[in-house]
């Protein structure tokens, strides 16, 4: 949606739950592993003490995940595989993503895509995993080795490649993205012209600090603008759970310093609905989340939209991959 000068809207007229997230979150986002195989610049684990932080519990366990899947299954929810890490470095990454499946859940993976090969890549398919993230940042070698030291160019070229190939021969319903970060020294307008013939949708993405990062933006021009204190969308549609169960208020609070409850204690649903997120909703709602030291120190509150967002990318990317299917223009 665009306004008259043609700039993307990312306010509205009122905030509150979305309609989707009235019952439960919309998404859980999971710290699914605090172990990567790339020293990424960008990265705020590279630049900071979490993972030795997490050296109890770099995995999330079986069954903490499973805890996860079995309340997220019915009502549909996404479990979106992220955090401190590379997804695909856990031993159980697949079969987990196919148990979370199985009970019904939405399976958004991000990825580096250094740790496919045609057997998982099947498996992953063939188990409807809903979108598969790529994030490359580049598009060239020469700039990905500067901005994802640690990766090789041309496996990441042929895991991408291989993904559509293969969702494009079985028909599989999952749609295959690449992000880009607008940092200094990435041209992203070529990257994007790089990835767009392979994939479904390219996300143009947000240089984030979280607090820890040096700003290396790219494009520092705010969604939000901060002076209007509007609400941030995150709390009225997704939480966090690190690899120990722990449920933080948001994705900007990647040091776990808030605890809302664990779900080996709690159910998610009793914690989106508790005393812990209805304080933070009702302070963003009355313009006063600057009260909160931890969203009066955010660098990202700024670039996050209510409309500019994940179901946008999600949309998009079904409407490409439909129209792929029926010989319509990408």
């Amino acid at each position: 949606m665009s306004n008259e000068s043609g700039k993307i809207d990312h306010t509205q007229d009122q905030y509150g739950i979305r309609p989707e997230a009235q019952d439960f979150p919309m998404m859980v986002v999971l710290s699914f592993v605090y172990v990567c195989n790339a020293r990424c610049p960008n990265c705020p684990y590279t630049n900071s003490n979490i993972r030795e932080d997490y050296r109890d519990r770099p995995l999330m366990r079986e069954d903490t995940f499973k805890l996860i899947a079995d309340e997220c299954g019915p009502h549909h929810a996404w479990l979106r595989l992220s955090g401190g890490g590379e997804p695909m470095l856990h031993p159980q990454a697949v079969e987990l993503i196919e148990y979370a499946k199985a009970k019904g859940c939405k399976i958004g993976l991000i990825t580096n895509g250094s740790r496919f090969d045609e057997t998982s890549l099947a498996r992953l398919l063939a188990c409807g995993t809903d979108m598969i993230e790529f994030s490359v940042d580049a598009g060239d070698p020469v700039t990905y080795e500067r901005v994802r030291p640690g990766l090789d160019w041309e496996r990441l070229v042929r895991s991408v490649g291989l993904a559509a190939k293969m969702r494009d021969q079985t028909g599989a319903p999952t749609k295959i993205i690449c992000s880009i970060i607008g940092q200094e020294g990435v041209d992203v307008e070529a990257a994007a012209a790089f990835w767009e013939p392979l994939v479904d949708n390219v996300q143009k993405r947000k240089y984030l600090t979280w607090g820890i990062n040096e700003d290396h933006s790219a494009d520092p021009t705010p969604y939000l603008p901060p002076e209007l204190r509007v609400p941030c969308p995150f709390l009225f549609e997704r939480l966090n759970v690190d690899s120990r169960g722990k449920i933080m208020v948001c994705g900007f609070d990647i040091r776990a310093v808030t605890n809302l409850g664990n779900v080996h204690d709690k159910s998610i649903r009793e914690i989106w609905h508790g005393k812990g997120f209805n304080y933070f909703r009702d302070k963003h709602l009355n313009q006063r989340g600057h009260d909160i030291p931890l969203c009066r120190d955010c660098p990202d509150w700024k670039y996050r939209s209510w409309k500019h967002n994940y179901w946008k990318v999600v949309g998009t990317a079904e409407q490409r991959r439909q129209a792929k299917l029926t010989g319509g223009e990408k």
